[in-house]
């Protein structure tokens, strides 16, 4: 009698998980298998219909043939992430950290403004930055240079300058959020442990390096994941920024998302393109299990 109510329990919560699990089959896991198998062919504008199976083909086209571009956008979004992170760890921190001086005045003032950036639109405030700032002929930072009397520059024409314009407002996007969560980690220190390393004539650095961090960084850690999942995985701003359809600005800097795109909707050649979006599906997965792994290791 107990299995029979066991197993009339186990029928019925499938049941009831069912739709659900309905939904979660149609919207994630059919999209991966489809793409998955468009991966093996070589569907593209001119094999629409009559596409045929190509084995590894499109795998070993991004992996091993180096004028293809899979490699070097990999390339361009390893640095890409280590860059934006390094960047807002060591911002984000030193922003926070005197956001908890002691007797700062209108402190929530300057929070609430270090928000407004996180709380705009990200279509809008990218645009905002293409077109107010590093526009050539009337942004404003154009505008500056012309009244100091220097000639006007093309921002976003060149990958070098490009790629810094991308990381400048990538971090006015990002910043806001690493900045809450490390003040909040910051005001859960014991302010005992900063007292005790005055008295033992410890300065700034001393404290930060060995209270400061140290305390936080359980805290802050799985942030710090989903931030470098974001940012390697990031779309928006470099496709908003320099390669948008009829706003082109002349760089060709690529990340590994903006590469299947283009492979996908700009040269229709859909297997390949297919190949690529395996491959980063792949990487992240595997970035996910070794994060996993440490901190089960930590804890």
């Amino acid at each position: 009698m107990e299995r029979k109510g066991r197993k009339r329990e186990i029928i019925a919560a499938y049941l009831w998980s069912a739709p659900s699990l309905l939904l979660i089959l149609l919207i994630v896991i059919f999209p991966i298998v489809y793409t998955g198998y468009i991966s093996f062919t070589n569907m593209n504008v001119y094999h629409w219909f009559d596409y045929e199976l190509i084995g590894l083909d499109n795998y070993r086209d991004a992996l091993l043939v180096f004028d293809n571009g899979f490699l070097q956008a990999l390339v361009l979004t390893v640095v890409w992430t280590v860059v934006n992170m390094v960047l807002q760890l060591v911002i984000a921190f030193l922003l926070a950290s005197l956001l908890n001086l002691p007797g700062l005045r209108l402190r929530n003032i300057y929070k609430t403004l270090l928000i407004f950036p996180w709380a705009m639109p990200g279509y809008v405030s990218i645009l905002l930055w293409k077109t107010g700032m590093f526009n050539s002929q009337f942004g404003l930072l154009n505008q500056w240079l012309g009244k100091l009397g220097m000639e006007p520059v093309s921002w976003l024409s060149g990958d070098g300058l490009a790629f810094v314009c991308c990381t400048v407002v990538n971090l006015w996007l990002a910043l806001p959020f690493m900045i809450t969560i490390i003040d909040g980690a910051l005001q859960s220190v014991d302010r005992s442990f900063y007292e005790s390393a005055l008295l033992e004539g410890a300065n700034w650095p001393d404290r930060a390096r060995y209270i400061t961090i140290p305390m936080i960084r359980p805290i802050i850690a799985p942030s710090v994941i989903i931030t470098v999942f974001t940012t390697f995985k990031q779309f928006d701003v470099i496709y908003l920024l320099t390669q948008q359809a009829g706003g082109k600005t002349g760089a060709h800097i690529h990340t590994i998302l903006t590469y299947a795109y283009e492979n996908a909707f700009i040269t229709n050649n859909y297997g390949y393109s297919s190949a690529v979006s395996i491959l980063i599906f792949l990487m992240l997965i595997l970035f996910s299990c070794v994060t996993g792994g440490k901190r089960k290791e930590e804890g």
